[in-house]
């Protein structure tokens, strides 16, 4: 089968796991692309992609370029000759580099387009209570998730499975569906297809902090969705009023029962034994949960830690 000259463009670990299975494959990795190296936490430590640190141990070149229109970075790029390119959670590309290959350029997104075009498509399709998600990889042009469709595999998502888990599978089954594409592409044997018109396609836009409060108001299903759609990052919170003081309380797993309990929506109930919060159709029993300023523990553990329960409540 003929091998292909492959540039790597992604960032973290869902998109390592796709530029390990390409270079255990018989396509060759000529040239790796990824976010420059960042400083984070309290010592300032210089953090490297997990896309870079698998490049480095296996000698492939790798590009960390601040501007990807910076001319020196693109003619390095072009002097690799590379058949395709593949992308697999990087950032917006400009068309002098996506459109520098011959064959093209490829992208991985974790739905099946044209739902869950975005940046938090795995989320969405728990929070939606999917049945099902699955991997497509496009050739990329001008508008986001939006190029044509050369192949798409879907997977049942399992009961009550969170962001955390479904991101896991994604990314192994990803990993394969990118170097089938590079098969398929080498041996000419694909076909793509404009993307399906859908009327109101499914959006993944990307989260942020006020999004992933939670909104007691909601039914106990939609409750249990959201919770398991933010879990276990971004996280879903709430906020707890302990005496005067006010603090966030992530949420990351939890279970449900539907009751007509004519008790205030967003109220809750809280002792040695028990804790549950009142929605609109029944109540939500939190089972791992972190306390701000505290780590991530059980319930159990969560409740030893507070002697006064009367000076509890939803803020």
């Amino acid at each position: 089968m003929k091998s292909l000259k492959v540039v790597f463009l992604g960032t973290p670990e869902f998109a390592k796991t796709s530029l390990e299975a390409i270079h255990q494959s018989h396509h060759e990795v000529v040239g790796v692309v990824t976010v420059a190296d960042k400083a984070s936490g309290r010592g300032q430590k210089i953090n490297q992609s997990p896309v870079k640190i698998y490049a480095v141990e296996n000698n492939i070149p790798v590009f960390q370029p601040e501007k990807l229109r910076n001319p020196e970075f693109l003619e390095e790029l072009k002097k690799l000759e590379a058949d395709v390119f593949v992308v697999v959670a990087f950032r917006m590309m400009p068309k002098v580099l996506f459109g520098m290959p011959k064959m093209g350029t490829f992208n991985l997104h974790a739905s099946l387009l044209p739902d869950y075009r975005g940046a938090a498509p795995i989320n969405y399709a728990v929070i939606n209570g999917e049945e099902k998600s699955g991997a497509t990889t496009f050739f990329i042009n001008e508008k986001i998730d939006e190029g044509n469709i050369l192949l798409q595999e879907e997977l049942t998502l399992l009961p009550d499975e969170n962001a955390g888990s479904l991101h896991d599978r994604l990314m192994e089954m990803g990993a394969k569906l990118v170097v089938k594409t590079l098969d398929g592409l080498a041996e000419n044997s694909i076909t793509e297809k404009p993307q399906p018109e859908v009327e109101n396609p499914k959006n993944a836009f990307k989260i942020f902090k006020e999004d992933t409060r939670i909104d007691w108001t909601k039914s106990s299903k939609a409750v249990h969705q959201f919770i398991l759609g933010m879990s276990p990052y971004p996280a879903a919170f709430t906020t707890l009023k302990i005496g005067e003081e006010e603090k966030g309380l992530k949420i990351f797993a939890g279970k449900f029962e539907i009751s007509n309990h004519g008790k205030t929506v967003g109220s809750l109930e809280i002792s040695k034994n028990e804790f549950k919060i009142y929605t609109e159709d029944g109540i939500y029993f939190p089972s791992e949960l972190q306390l701000e300023g505290k780590k991530r523990m059980n319930i159990k553990d969560f409740l030893n830690g507070f002697r006064n329960f009367d000076e509890i409540k939803m803020a």
